[in-house]
């Protein structure tokens, strides 16, 4: 791999070893970042630090911390010399939220506000939010664009995200010179073409891909799909599914947007997805494609805090990013078949 030479930035990258953010290390590596990975395993595997290396060539530096605590982040935040943040660090399961939502709160807020108290004392910026479209509540209007209104959260995850913005804003308007993006996206899926980098689940999957290749490897003996009787063409929820490569890309090109001072103001939205939506039975379809397996599902009644549809217009991460997704619904369900039948020869 040919690596571009390095920008001497340090990037903390908080849940640098989950989904989204091990692939977001991979691309940061690619461009030159020294990357600090910050997790406290709660929901992946130490094993991912070694599938950085392989993929990127670079084994990142790793700090097994929780963020919670704001003993621990001080230290955290007091060894390295970060140039910026990207924050994933967070629970993020709908249906979970709803019934643990003390849990949800006391997690993702904490940790937001400990790093955020440590970055404006320290005089730093640069801060990369995962905030997600379940912002917006169930949309008026499809597409979803940034202006749509932010309704009260479906589920006290959404409501995390909404209350993690509005802490991000209040720090940007009260320091001088902080600069902060945060990244609404829609529903990350795939992995990375290598398969050596994609979603692991620690139990019962909350999302709706690796269900689909857990029941297609057979560890799952079938797939519910929630709700049938929803207002769209099949009746089942429509969702925006992107890749998860090129999503954790547009992660790079925001921290760079923000790092060269390019940003329009100094608090910035985004939506990330592929500005079509796909229903979850065309999800399902497109896995059989791809993958030439039947799936064995059956309907099931909705789940509390699943709106009906979501799905992004692009338009403002495309032309004020630069930004666009490459890969399709099909591309991410092969790549995430290959990825699940390697985690199979593994015994994983």
């Amino acid at each position: 791999m040919n690596i571009q030479p390095s920008t001497s930035k340090t990037i903390l990258l908080t849940g640098g070893l989950g989904f989204i953010g091990s692939h977001t290390a991979v691309e940061l590596i690619a461009k030159g970042y020294e990357v600090v990975i910050a997790d406290n395993l709660s929901n992946t595997r130490i094993e991912v630090l070694d599938a950085i290396h392989r993929v990127s060539g670079v084994k990142p530096a790793y700090e097994n911390v929780d963020l919670s605590d704001k003993a621990t982040t001080k230290v955290l935040c007091a060894k390295y010399n970060f140039d910026g943040c990207i924050h994933f660090a967070a629970y993020k399961a709908v249906g979970e939220s709803v019934e643990s939502p003390l849990k949800y709160y006391d997690n993702n807020l904490s940790s937001l506000v400990y790093l955020l108290q440590n970055f404006t004392e320290q005089g730093k910026s640069n801060f990369i939010f995962s905030s997600s479209c379940t912002v917006y509540g169930q949309a008026d209007e499809m597409p979803i664009t940034e202006s749509a209104p932010i309704k009260p959260a479906e589920s006290p995850y959404g409501n995390t995200k909404q209350i993690g913005e509005e802490i991000i804003l209040d720090t940007v308007k009260s320091t001088q010179n902080f600069r902060a993006i945060a990244l609404r996206y829609f529903n990350p899926i795939g992995a990375h073409e290598s398969a050596e980098l994609g979603e692991l689940p620690l139990g019962v999957p909350m999302n709706l891909v690796p269900f689909i290749t857990q029941t297609a490897i057979g560890i799952r003996e079938e797939l519910k799909v929630f709700g049938n009787d929803y207002n769209t063409p099949d009746g089942t929820a429509i969702r925006d599914y992107i890749h998860v490569v090129d999503l954790a890309k547009a992660h790079v090109v925001a921290l760079t947007r923000l790092l060269e001072k390019k940003n329009q103001s100094n608090y910035e939205v985004f939506n990330l997805g592929t500005g079509k939506g796909s229903s979850v039975l065309e999800a399902i379809n497109a896995f059989e494609k791809v993958s030439g397996e039947k799936l064995a599902w059956k309907f099931a009644p909705r789940r509390d805090g699943d709106v009906v549809q979501a799905y992004a217009d692009t338009t403002k991460a495309n032309h004020d990013l630069g930004w666009k997704t490459e890969l399709t619904i099909e591309d991410a369900m092969r790549d995430a078949w290959k990825w699940e039948r390697k985690l199979a020869g593994k015994g994983l």
